[in-house]
């Protein structure tokens, strides 16, 4: 399969959810009605792409919330079965019939991944046994599991069991999903435990492997989060590689003679050599390369996430003396993380005074630190407007401060996230009065 057709799967998968920004839509996708979806592509060690994506469906209730439902009146059966009904048809965990092994398709000749799926070339009369092999082929050769040595990697050797660390083994096998009736907690079923799980609609627009997950508890939303979380944040160059090359950079450098060169000069290009060596052993596949090509995003987001950060005022254990004086406390107290509440913090209108965590005065500093030191205050933030001009950065802490008073019961994170300022059009001469 060509590159860049590697890369479109992962945009297409997005199409099959359906998601309506304006949530007038009541029939939704494969998974029902979308309110939100977050996804992150992440490229393997052998270069192909995949996408860890988190999807919230409309009416999807809370661990807590789905217990409490299903174990209402003594236990709730008609929502069990509604709940269990639409997970079974959501989930799929066998791989399904072969509806003729004598049957012989065009695609069986070739790899499943390979192929696009039945075409209009295939006559009505045999679409549907068509369309049911290329299925089965696909959900056999994607995510029927094998185990290798990969799956023992991490197994200490006996007296320790011999599990599998991807959690696929025939011992998983159960054959109904269930609501425990003394907590509430559900059950998926599991047909065929060496079979990851997939969605048939899924699978066959993105003809590749799969994984899908029902998030149903508290440990278990934790696990994903932090899962997630470690493929966003992980660096695409590895730790011990950098490491090298900073010994490279640093050793090709040579050593300093103070007869030879200013500091400020060695160290300017110390970093340069640096930071070269480091970009010079950054790897890219060719999908990744296809990707940026074809302007493909690296995540999905159903919403524009805004961030809230006080550039003007850094977080109080900054500048631990100056807190310690403001609370009127030993300045070797330790003092909590969390000192006020943030609406406290950033509310004029509350009855308890805010800390003020404002950026000390060079004096301040210099009593502080025994040394004067004014760079710092010679940083400018600037960011780009909607019309691409250029502006120093907004302070949204006094924004929110200086808010109308119709706004005046709105919470800092909604002020920031569903508020927009716009520059105000000068008026033409002619028109003032």
């Amino acid at each position: 399969m060509r590159n860049e057709i590697r890369a479109l799967m992962i945009e297409k998968g997005l199409t099959i959810l359906a998601y309506d920004p304006e949530q007038r839509d009541t029939e939704g996708g494969i998974l029902g009605v979308v309110k939100a979806y977050y996804g992150c592509v992440e490229a393997q060690g052998r270069g192909s792409l995949h996408c860890h994506m988190m999807v919230w469906v409309a009416g999807g209730l809370n661990p807590d919330e789905l217990k409490a439902k299903a174990l209402e009146n003594g236990g709730n059966i008609e929502f069990q079965k509604r709940f269990i009904a639409f997970m079974d048809d959501t989930i799929s965990t066998e791989v399904p019939p072969d509806p003729a092994p004598e049957l012989e398709t065009p695609l069986s000749k070739f790899h499943p991944c390979s192929t696009r799926g039945p075409g209009p070339d295939i006559a009505p009369a045999n679409y549907s046994d068509a369309e049911a092999k290329d299925l089965h082929n696909l959900v056999e050769r994607c995510q029927r599991h094998r185990h290798t040595n990969t799956c023992w990697k991490y197994w200490k050797g006996p007296p320790e069991p011999r599990d599998c660390r991807f959690d696929l083994d025939k011992s998983n096998e159960t054959p109904i999903s269930v609501f425990d009736p003394e907590t509430g907690e559900f059950h998926p079923r599991c047909l065929d435990g060496l079979v990851n799980n997939f969605n048939s609609t899924m699978i066959q627009a993105t003809r590749c492997n799969m994984d899908i997950k029902f998030i149903g508890s508290g440990p278990a939303a934790k696990a994903v989060l932090h899962y997630i979380t470690d493929y966003i944040t992980k660096s695409q160059l590895q730790a011990h590689v950098a490491y090298a090359a900073l010994e490279l950079a640093v050793s090709k450098l040579g050593e300093y003679s103070p007869d030879e060169e200013l500091l400020t000069s060695r160290a300017r290009r110390l970093l340069q050599k640096c930071a070269h060596s480091m970009i010079s052993k950054q790897e890219m596949s060719s999908q990744q390369v296809v990707s940026y090509l074809m302007d493909f995003e690296d995540h999905f987001t159903a919403h524009n996430l805004e961030s809230f950060i006080d550039k003007e005022q850094p977080s109080p254990e900054c500048y631990p003396a100056k807190l310690a004086e403001r609370l009127n406390v030993s300045p070797d107290t330790e003092l909590p993380n969390c000192l006020v509440d943030d609406d406290a913090l950033l509310d004029p209108s509350s009855e308890d005074p805010p800390v003020d965590f404002s950026h000390p005065s060079a004096e301040e500093l210099e009593e502080q630190d025994g040394e004067r030191n004014t760079d710092e205050f010679d940083n400018l933030s600037l960011e780009v407007d909607a019309t691409g001009q250029i502006q120093r950065t907004a302070n949204q802490a006094c924004d929110y401060q200086s808010r109308g008073s119709l706004l005046s019961n709105v919470n800092v994170w909604d002020f920031v996230a569903q508020s927009q300022k716009e520059r105000r059009k000068k008026m033409a001469r002619g028109r003032r009065g």
